[in-house]
């Protein structure tokens, strides 16, 4: 998990958005605008991008972590908190997917290399164990994934994909904290 948050820090700094700290809106030199400054409607920068590739890779691990949780757990909480990912991380990949083909950037299709492990780890465990690892993974998760809802808010150009960041991080602060909360219930079973 280190590696994919440091590589993750890594493409932000080497971004290009160091390289146009003195352009308005961290404008590509190409891209087209309306106004000196102010990029035409429906311009995309290099973070706009990014973020898709790395919003909808975690999202689609989400979905594949949450079924997996469905089938291997024996706990109510923690089969309730991966339905309600299933449920509201299917919704929300759905939405990017389209906000990203209106923008035509690239939708990755699978989870990436470091969630195909995290996968394969978890599919491994069974009971108690299974149910501790899911819900550190989902802290994990939930807290990159607010991270990444920020920059884009923040670095972002395209109006779209910023609202959609608006609007879904306060749903994964929530998730958040749901899974602070089920992991802490988990940890008060195991004590007993």
């Amino acid at each position: 998990m280190r590696l994919f948050v440091g590589t993750v820090l890594f493409m932000l700094l080497a971004s290009p958005l160091h390289a146009q700290k003195g352009k308005p809106a961290f404008t590509e030199p190409e891209t087209r605008q309306a106004a000196p400054g102010t990029p035409a409607p429906h311009e995309t920068n290099p973070q706009d991008q990014l973020f898709v590739e790395l919003a909808a890779m975690s999202g689609l691990a989400e979905v594949q972590l949450a079924e997996l949780a469905s089938g291997k757990s024996q706990n109510g909480e923690v089969k309730d908190f991966a339905a309600l990912m299933i449920d509201d991380h299917g919704k929300a990949n759905r939405e990017l997917a389209t906000l990203a083909k209106a923008a035509r950037l690239r939708v990755p299709d699978a989870p990436s290399p470091e969630h195909k492990v995290a996968y394969m780890e978890l599919k491994g465990l069974d009971g108690g164990a299974f149910d501790v690892a899911y819900m550190r993974n989902q802290l994990q998760e939930h807290q990159k994934a607010a991270i990444l809802l920020e920059w884009e808010i923040n670095a972002g150009q395209y109006a779209a994909l910023q609202r959609f960041a608006s609007q879904t991080l306060p749903v994964v602060l929530r998730h958040l904290e749901m899974a602070q909360k089920v992991k802490a219930s988990l940890a008060q079973t195991a004590s007993r």
